[in-house]
């Protein structure tokens, strides 16, 4: 009898125990192919370098002398993206998108061959005493985005961050391979990352308009197609913090 009583007991507090227990739906696909365009895409570097206010425009010229040759580089398996300083956000702040070809490896081979390269090394100490701060992460891009492609100019652009509430990723996902079909009429999508190192569950969508006005017409057309006040409801609460910065694409960006 007391060897059934403890079995008995013992059920029930796992009856009891799995009330509280989060259940988990498993995905096998989930990142493999939810999230990333797959398991070979293209890894991308988001840098973020504050400049002292009487250095920015010195600091532009340098980037404008230096970056083109990495970019153009045949043995640097890296592409400049896009390169940008902040208008309206962050101010004296500059922002600087690679994409490396074929993920770690070839930025290991980048960093490699950089620190070997006196004209970077050169490059790099001047342009260190013209920061306050800086700061990177390493990101992928969401498969239902668009490529980040050079695209003519004038255009500004809005780079929006969302720092998701960890464990929301998929959820993010799920929801927004949805709703970018919402955003895609005025060509307006440039690009949809995820960070894997730096400040993680992390979003970046990147924008852009042709001027400020543009902006506020496209975003609130959204609004007038059923289905996207949906989806802005679910998606808000997995955000912890969200910004924008409104940023003015370099000569040298091949986003203009």
């Amino acid at each position: 009898r007391g060897l059934g009583s403890s079995a008995r007991r013992a059920r029930e507090d796992s009856w009891l125990k799995s009330l509280f227990v989060r259940k988990v739906d498993p995905r096998k696909d989930a990142h493999s192919n939810l999230l990333a365009k797959r398991e070979t895409s293209s890894l991308y570097k988001l840098q973020f370098h504050n400049v002292k206010p009487e250095c920015l425009e010195a600091y532009n010229k340098l980037c404008q002398e230096v970056l083109p040759k990495i970019h153009e580089e045949k043995h640097y398996p890296c592409a400049l993206v896009g390169t940008w300083n902040t208008w309206y956000g962050e101010q004296d702040q500059a922002v600087h998108l690679w994409r490396y070809e074929g993920g770690y490896p070839a930025l290991n081979e980048v960093m490699s061959k950089l620190r070997q390269n006196k004209e970077f090394t050169e490059f790099r100490k001047e342009r260190g005493n013209m920061l306050l701060s800086r700061k990177n992460q390493l990101l992928l891009e969401f498969s239902f985005w668009n490529e980040p492609i050079p695209r003519d100019g004038p255009n500004i652009y809005e780079l929006r961050s969302y720092q998701l509430r960890p464990g929301t990723m998929i959820e993010w996902g799920n929801y927004w391979a949805r709703a970018i079909r919402f955003r895609q009429d005025s060509n307006e999508a440039v690009g949809g990352f995820f960070s894997q190192i730096g400040q993680l569950y992390m979003v970046h969508h990147l924008w852009a308009y042709k001027d400020l006005q543009t902006r506020e017409d496209i975003r609130n057309a959204a609004w007038h197609k059923p289905g996207w006040d949906e989806l802005v409801y679910y998606t808000v609460p997995l955000i912890q913090e969200m910004e924008s910065r409104i940023m003015i694409p370099l000569k040298i960006s091949p986003l203009q």
